[in-house]
C-alpha cells in the first residue's frame, strides 16, 4: 500500500496491529534493490500490515519520522516506530528477520 503525507497517520499511526513502512526515494538504488524483496514479503506474512512511502515527495513526514537516510524499514505499533533497519542494515536478511522477530 503505497502512503502519502495524507494517508500516512490514518494507514500507519492509527492502524491496529502492527505496521511495516517501506520509506524510499526516487533514484535511491538500494531502495529500488530491496523493494522486490520487501513486496515478496508482503505476500507472504499476512500478520503485518505493508505499506510503502516515498520521502522524495513528503520530506517533511520523513524528517518528523526520523528518517535521514535511505533506505529505511521500520515497524510501527500503537503510532510508535519500534523497530526500523537503516541505510546499510537494510538487507534482505535482516528486513526477514525483523518481520520474524515481530510476528513471532
Amino acid at each position: 500500500l503505497e502512503v502519502d503525507k495524507n494517508t500516512f497517520e490514518a494507514e500507519v499511526l492509527q492502524a491496529p496491529g502492527k505496521v511495516l513502512v517501506d520509506f524510499y526515494g526516487d533514484g535511491c538504488v538500494p531502495c529500488a534493490a530491496l523493494m522486490p524483496y520487501v513486496h515478496g514479503y508482503a505476500e507472504t506474512k499476512a500478520k503485518l500490515k505493508f505499506c510503502a512511502l516515498n520521502t522524495t515527495k513528503a520530506r517533511r513526514l520523513a524528517i518528523s519520522q526520523k528518517v535521514l537516510g535511505l533506505p529505511v524499514i521500520a515497524i510501527y505499533e500503537n503510532g510508535e516506530m519500534i523497530d526500523s533497519l537503516v541505510k546499510d542494515d537494510a538487507t534482505p536478511e535482516n528486513v526477514e528477520n525483523m518481520i520474524k522477530k515481530h510476528i513471532g
